[in-house]
């Protein structure tokens, strides 16, 4: 019988992926940014504040009850659907 205080099988394992996927995106984000003479005021400020919160949640996660672990899958699967959608 499964535990509802522990994650599904491969919940925490597929979480840190799509949390990875979404730290990779604003890795590549911040690059171009740099790279840009265009980039609008505060774009690279605002990005390295959402990369930051990423790999915080990252380490967090790896603490994380099941509970909370499901929380942060959700929303990290969400936001690298939203992101992959829009593109920025």
């Amino acid at each position: 019988m499964h535990d509802p205080q522990d994650p599904a099988p491969g919940g925490h394992e597929d979480t840190l992926e799509t949390v990875g996927k979404v730290i990779a995106w604003y890795q590549q984000e911040i690059h171009a940014v740099r790279r840009s003479p265009a980039a609008s005021p505060g774009r690279l400020d605002q990005l390295i504040e959402e990369y930051t919160a990423c790999v915080r949640d990252r380490e967090r996660l790896r603490e994380a009850s099941g509970e909370e672990a499901e929380r942060l899958g959700a929303f990290y699967a969400a936001r690298l659907k939203e992101l992959e959608a829009t593109g920025s």
